[in-house]
């Protein structure tokens, strides 16, 4: 096993805490979503700095793994990817050119997203301009009302294929809204009417699905899967067992051990009185780290076998801890503790904060030490 470490980030020595990034891991989870989804293309989403998690670091494992297909949100994170990926790599903007950033896609070798007409005229003058065609994906609103072409637009393109004039089509996509769902009825409607919407267009490739449309079963695969989350890790739905490697641990510093008594209180607003005297630890990470606020008097870390509750309400930069289940002969100022690790996912503390383990990646602060694993 290979540690390496992030050398622009806090050294291990002063920061409050240690973000480990299981790069194997990464590369196990590629694999077993490639070997499922068959002969589709299986892309990789490294938009929002690969989830948080680092892209310069992330994007060279996956493509020593053969994605070939890359995925981000903006522009500018296409740019920046473009310098860690090899030439021939092909990485798409899901959001497409903004005004202005046209000219940026050509240059740095980026396929856009055309989400609605205004972007599809904006790239059609692109290309008259090159003096080429250019390529681009169009992406179709299939029901969940957030990026793509309506009914009515694709009609209008039908009717009027000089519209594309100048564009190669290299995909025609869209996005389920219930995948995480299996038995949600909007996965079969939005897949019928996905393709009803695409054989109206020019013949190309398909894609539909994202992490959790990958395991809802072959029909959904189509040309070109798109996994993100499931690449880090996340459950594809909550329903069953996550068949997914872990990828993140999240190992913090106890800064004090103080004893309270009954009547005392911890923490902001004084939420967390005990019936019985305790042990707390305060921690050095806060939701200035990403450890959501939600998490006050919910959840727990973990010392090896013995879970440690978090009371009271999580500040700025510290939570507190009961320790008070753990040998004394074990405690000791500057220890560490596990809240994301082998005993509490990031699913579980998303689950425990009211959200899903999406945010909780990508709210994962930069005061911490991250190390990758190779």
């Amino acid at each position: 096993m290979t540690i390496l470490s992030a050398p622009h980030l806090w050294p291990a020595s002063r920061a409050g805490a240690t973000l480990t990034v299981d790069l194997k891991a990464i590369a196990k989870n590629y694999r077993f979503l490639r070997d499922r989804v068959g002969t589709s293309v299986c892309a990789a989403v490294v938009k929002a700095d690969a989830y948080g998690l680092g892209a310069e670091q992330v994007a060279p494992v996956l493509e020593r793994e053969g994605a070939k297909e890359f995925f981000v949100a903006h522009v500018d994170e296409g740019i920046a990817l473009r310098q860690i990926v090899s030439p021939e790599t092909r990485i798409t903007v899901l959001h497409g050119p903004r005004p202005g950033a046209a000219a940026e896609c050509v240059y740095f070798g980026l396929r856009p997203v055309l989400n609605s007409l205004e972007q599809i005229d904006l790239w059609k003058r692109e290309a008259a301009r090159e003096g080429a065609a250019l390529e681009a994906v169009i992406q179709l609103d299939s029901g969940m009302s957030r990026f793509g072409l309506s009914w009515a637009d694709v009609r209008k393109l039908s009717d009027d294929q000089t519209l594309l004039d100048g564009i190669s089509l290299g995909l025609v996509m869209s996005h389920l809204a219930c995948a995480d769902d299996p038995a949600s009825e909007a996965n079969q409607i939005q897949r019928q009417r996905f393709r009803d919407m695409a054989a109206l267009m020019p013949a190309a490739p398909l894609s539909l699905s994202a992490s959790s449309g990958i395991f809802l079963g072959t029909e959904y695969h189509m040309d070109l899967v798109r996994p993100g989350a499931a690449l880090y890790g996340i459950a594809p739905n909550a329903e069953l067992p996550n068949p997914l490697q872990q990828v993140v641990s999240l190992h913090a510093r106890v800064l004090q051990l103080r004893d309270v008594e009954v009547g005392d209180a911890v923490g902001y607003g004084l939420t967390y009185r005990p019936e019985k005297p305790r042990r707390i630890a305060t921690v050095a990470v806060g939701y200035a780290d990403g450890f959501s606020r939600h998490n006050s008097g919910t959840g727990c870390a973990w010392l090896g076998d013995i879970a440690l509750p978090i009371v009271g309400r999580v500040s700025m930069d510290s939570l507190a801890l009961d320790v008070s289940a753990v040998p004394e002969s074990q405690l000791h100022a500057d220890m560490y503790v596990d809240l994301i690790g082998p005993r509490r996912n990031v699913d579980d503390v998303a689950a425990s904060a009211g959200t899903i383990g999406y945010e909780i990646l990508t709210s994962l602060g930069g005061r911490y030490y991250r190390e990758y694993v190779e």
